[in-house]
This record gives structure tokens, C-alpha cells and sequence, in this order.
């Protein structure tokens, strides 16, 4: 069974901006506040969910579900504050029953 829907763009970003990423980056200073996981989803074969999964340093922090409607395409996007942790970071999205789908990695520094 497959996910049900297709990641067309996967970034990271300082902000969202008319439902856009804007400040797209790798990495990001501790004194970030907020960062953004958006997430851009094609070919959605049904009203599903998708997830993401916040990893910090190898370990599972947080877990964002969102809805996804069937469409040809849908944006949405997860926020996290860092509270200033530095590192390796992951999202994982991740389809309704929890299988990986795609992945974003950024530091913080």
C-alpha cells in the first residue's frame, strides 16, 4: 500500500509568507525562534493525514498530524520552537499509518 500522495517540495524555512516558504535554508542559528517544516503534496488519491515526526538528535520530540485532502496538490507546513537546541535535526513525513514517506534534515548552530 502506498502513501497516497506524492512530497513535490520538502524544506525547511525561517517563515511562511502567503503560504510559501520564505528564509529556506539548511541551517539555522540557535537564536531561531520558530522553524517551519512545508511541506508541498502532489497527487493526493484521498483525504488522508500526514505526519511529522520531529527528531532531535535521534530522538523522537514531537509529532505534528495535519489533514490531507485529495487534490492534485496541497501545502501545509508544521512549526516548532527550538528553544535553542542545537544540532541534528530530522522531520520525517510520515503517511496515515505512520510509514516513512520523505525526510528533511537541518542544523542548528
Amino acid at each position: 500500500k502506498t502513501a497516497g500522495f506524492a512530497v513535490g517540495r520538502l524544506v525547511m524555512a525561517a517563515g511562511i509568507v502567503d503560504r510559501e516558504p520564505v528564509g529556506v535554508a539548511e541551517t539555522f542559528p540557535a537564536d531561531t525562534g520558530k522553524v517551519y517544516c512545508f511541506l508541498e503534496a502532489r497527487n493526493i488519491s484521498r483525504d488522508t493525514t500526514v505526519i511529522f515526526a520531529w527528531i532531535y538528535e535521534g530522538e523522537e520530540i514531537h509529532l505534528t498530524e495535519l489533514p490531507l485532502p485529495a487534490g492534485s496538490r496541497w501545502r501545509t507546513r508544521a512549526e516548532k520552537t527550538l528553544y535553542s537546541l542545537e544540532g541534528y535535526w530530522v522531520v520525517e513525513i510520515r503517511d496515515a499509518e505512520n510509514r516513512l514517506v520523505d525526510a528533511v534534515e537541518f542544523m542548528v548552530e
